[in-house]
């Protein structure tokens, strides 16, 4: 129970593509609110702007000389219009040529020294009166008196109608997004729904397949994007296909090949328990023993391609000396070789030289030499000669090894044949299971390596062509250099 609370869950395709489409549009959402708000603002300022720099400029034009003084005469009419505002305060200010008032609020900030316009230009700035925010627009006037500085307006006016446009233009603005944005999430939802729906509709055209069905996937029904998709299972079906009609070919001439010495093993035994004459009966022991015999070398070479087709998924490999390999296995094969009087020799380098080492499995290699001497041992006539050679191909620099033999050969119209599992040349009488070549095939493609096949004509033996297989270990299997 513990265990299940820390079990990730299986992710959503339609639910990962929907937050990826809605989270981006929810998280620029309040964006689009803030940058609205300041472009509202902006809007909503200009006009007041344009109002204070026009009260600005009324004002500057009350300023007067008269006797060399520098006067301000605002009409109380004019002063009572200049403040008749309901919703913000509206304060002035008239500053002489030597910093005296003349006019207005005498506690309106000034602006700072540095930022003095040229004159009759109107400029505009954020300021504070009396704790209020203010928008402040001001003038550098100049007067005709000798050796006067220029005299000071400005118009300050508090924000609250800005503030007050402005929320109306972010209202107008916002309230359809309130109304279009729920509309665009059951937009997407429902684009999505459809968008999904083939791969719902390739899931239930899988699942209503009956369990043989190993035919491939009609893609002219699915979207470009699951295209592969589909292509990939079709291929994993194909060669799933194969695979199974493998096995089933297999299991079969397993069965057929399992068949023939157990059959075999049952009609003597019947016929043992029936003699009654010690000679017949030891006859009967002895076919008994050679079908027991050779139910034993057909499994054992069943569990031996079993093995080389499993390994090579992850075939365990370490530096081998082959050398070490063939001595082993032709040291087993000598008794056959001396019971059927055949000449069993070796030509190539000796044990421990480098360019007999490479990287293989020990257990695979063993068996791919012990088939190829057991097929050459099995398919000689008595007095015959069989062969191995291990060499170094000068031109490539591969590790070759053959096995010849003096045999009556294999011709060309069989030589991809004779790899096939069970599969055995006609006209033969040697007992075997047809799997030895198979075997061979199969661990030497786990190590990249290439088989052939020819004829031996070995010297001595003109009467027979003899076989002649050649293992080239090519790809990665290179020997290491001397």
């Amino acid at each position: 129970m513990a265990l299940g609370l820390f079990q990730r869950e299986r992710r959503s395709l339609f639910g990962e593509i929907l937050d990826w489409m809605l989270t981006p549009l929810l998280l620029l959402w309040p964006i689009s609110l803030a940058l609205t708000w300041l472009v509202a603002q902006n809007i909503a300022g200009k006009p007041f702007d344009r109002a204070l720099e026009y009260d600005v400029q009324a004002l500057a034009r009350q300023v007067v000389v008269k006797n060399n003084q520098v006067q301000f005469n605002l009409t109380a009419p004019a002063r009572e219009l200049l403040r008749a505002d309901d919703t913000d305060l509206v304060y002035y200010q008239v500053v002489g040529t030597h910093g005296e008032h003349l006019g207005g609020e005498h506690d309106l900030p000034r602006p700072p020294d540095e930022d003095k316009p040229p004159t009759g230009e109107v400029r505009l700035r954020e300021d504070v009166i009396q704790g209020e925010p203010v928008r402040v627009a001001y003038t550098w006037i100049r007067v005709d008196v000798k050796g006067a500085g220029p005299v000071l307006v400005q118009v300050a006016e508090t924000l609250e109608k800005r503030k007050t446009l402005a929320t109306e233009i972010v209202k107008g603005t916002m309230v359809p997004q309130f109304v279009t944005l729920p509309l665009a999430v059951l937009l997407v939802w429902l684009a999505l729904v459809r968008g999904i729906k083939p791969l719902a509709q390739l899931e239930q055209r899988i699942r209503a397949r009956k369990p043989d069905d190993m035919s491939p996937l009609d893609d002219t029904a699915v979207p470009e994007e699951v295209a592969p998709l589909v292509a990939s299972i079709n291929d994993l079906l194909s060669r799933l296909k194969v695979s199974l009609t493998t096995q089933k070919r297999f299991l079969a001439d397993a069965a057929h090949q399992l068949k023939t010495p157990l059959a075999g093993l049952r009609m003597q035994a019947d016929l043992a328990q029936r003699e009654t004459d010690a000679d017949e009966l030891k006859k009967s022991l002895k076919h008994i023993g050679r079908a027991s015999m050779r139910a034993t070398h057909t499994v054992n070479q069943l569990l031996a391609l079993a093995r080389a087709e499993t390994t090579g998924r992850s075939l365990a490999k370490q530096r081998v000396d082959l050398v070490h390999i063939v001595s082993e296995v032709m040291a087993d094969s000598v008794p056959r070789a001396l019971e059927k009087q055949i000449d069993l020799g070796y030509e190539g380098p000796a044990a421990g030289e480098q360019a007999s080492q490479l990287e293989g499995n020990l257990t695979l290699l063993k068996e791919l030499v012990r088939n190829l001497l057991d097929n050459a041992i099995n398919y000689t006539p008595e007095k015959g000669q069989v062969t191995l050679r291990l060499l170094t191909d000068r031109f490539s620099g591969v590790l070759v090894l053959l096995v010849e033999d003096s045999g009556p050969g294999i011709s060309e119209s069989e030589r991809e044949l004779v790899f096939q599992p069970f599969y055995r040349t006609l006209g033969t009488n040697v007992d075997g299971s047809g799997l030895g070549l198979a075997i061979v095939l199969e661990i030497a493609q786990q190590h990249g390596a290439a088989v052939t096949i020819d004829n031996a004509n070995l010297p001595g033996h003109p009467q027979s062509p003899g076989t002649r297989v050649t293992v080239r270990f090519v790809g990665l299997n290179r020997p290491y250099a001397v």
